[in-house]
């Protein structure tokens, strides 16, 4: 169904409100809800932290702008707030952090399929296999410190492999920077892809930096440690993509119009009734923060905000389904080999001698998502089910 950004109104910003109540309402089950359903959880509470993330950033160097951005912003931290908090206490950490890889890998591979521009296409895929090895290694500690199979949260979505191996990740930061798409002839969808993705991964950045440090085994510490800077790496890669010379209003409309498009395909695509309606909720709240700014947009860009987003017509949601076929066939294409060389992907043989260094030195002292993973092929029931085996 043809969606118009400029055509469906939404609710206007001053009648956008929230009681605590409201705000914090009902989690979700990790085990009876579908893992599509924890997925869009998280990746809206990544869109919804991307655009306050940007909105002071932008209140910083906009004085009069201040304001609207101000009014904005804290209907958006209400909406984090209420959308982070549908994570149950059932979930710990460690499952949490095993939901937040899942979500990156099928919504990363997602976007590489339907992402036009050959060159990006392949960053979403060089940083899909490495968040799927990383669900890995994860997996592997979730096993060593609390007995649980992963799978009861991934539900056999998601494979649980190795990809490009995590202690190779590690790249010198020139070498983490990629080619920007071209704001006068990008596509929007390609735009909306960038902001989705940093969004994704900025959070996992900072829940890993957050979480890593209440863990007592060392390993686990370390882990999060070394991934969390795979993150940061990532975080790097993917806002590069942006092109630097869109200016601040192009900037908020664009995120205001992907948080769109972001409910829009949760709307779409939600099996739980309860979280449908918070969805459509927030999708009209959308629209209105969306027109707002659009008016903004006219007045102090003095252009017409229909041209920044072609039209208006919001591409086909994104596809929040099992995406194991396209990985497995990455895998196939061997592109876990592949290394990059400043901005370009290369054979491993010819990376980047700063990363080669940069990584030398990393793991000098070990590799904790080796020794993490070491001896480690997943099967059903965790150590339990192993040593039942064992035992017949």
């Amino acid at each position: 169904m043809s969606f118009n950004l400029f055509s469906a109104k939404g609710t206007p910003l001053d009648r956008q409100r929230f009681t605590w109540r409201d705000m914090v309402g009902k989690p979700i089950s990790k085990l009876d809800d579908d893992a599509f359903t924890r997925i869009r959880i998280i990746q809206m509470n990544g869109v919804e932290q991307e655009s306050q993330r940007f909105q002071h950033m932008c209140a910083r160097q906009n004085r009069e702008l201040r304001i609207p951005l101000a009014k904005v912003r804290r209907v958006e931290q209400h909406q984090a707030t209420m959308v982070n908090w549908m994570l149950g206490p059932d979930h710990s950490p460690l499952e949490i952090t095993i939901g937040y890889e899942q979500a990156a890998i099928e919504i990363t591979a997602a976007v590489a399929q339907r992402e036009p521009d050959p060159y990006l296409a392949q960053v979403y895929r060089f940083g899909m296999l490495e968040d799927f090895d990383h669900l890995y290694r994860y997996s592997a500690l979730l096993d060593r410190v609390e007995g649980k199979d992963a799978n009861n949260i991934l539900q056999s979505y998601t494979d649980i492999l190795p990809g490009r191996p995590t202690m190779v990740e590690h790249r010198a930061p020139e070498d983490d920077v990629r080619d920007h798409y071209d704001r006068t002839t990008a596509a929007p969808i390609t735009k909306l892809h960038a902001l989705t993705i940093v969004s994704t991964e900025f959070q996992v950045n900072q829940y890993y930096l957050n979480v890593g440090p209440q863990f007592a085994d060392p390993v686990a510490r370390q882990l999060y440690a070394e991934i969390a800077s795979i993150e940061e790496q990532h975080v790097t890669q993917y806002e590069s993509m942006l092109d630097p010379s869109e200016t601040w209003m192009d900037q908020w409309l664009l995120h205001e119009a992907n948080e769109v498009y972001n409910y829009y395909s949760c709307v779409q695509q939600e099996t739980n009734p309860r979280l449908k309606a918070v969805w459509e909720r927030f999708l009209d709240y959308e629209l209105g923060h969306f027109h707002y700014v659009a008016e903004l947009y006219k007045q102090h860009e003095r252009r017409d905000p229909v041209e920044l987003l072609a039209g208006g017509e919001l591409p086909e949601p994104i596809a929040f389904a099992s995406q194991r076929d396209f990985v497995r066939q990455t895998l196939l294409n061997k592109e876990a080999d592949l290394r990059t060389n400043g901005t370009q992907f290369v054979d491993k043989a010819n990376e980047s001698q700063a990363s080669i260094d940069y990584r030398a030195h990393m793991n000098s002292e070990g590799s904790p998502s080796e020794t993490v993973a070491s001896g480690y092929i997943w099967m059903p029931g965790t150590e339990l089910a192993r040593k039942s085996a064992v035992a017949v």
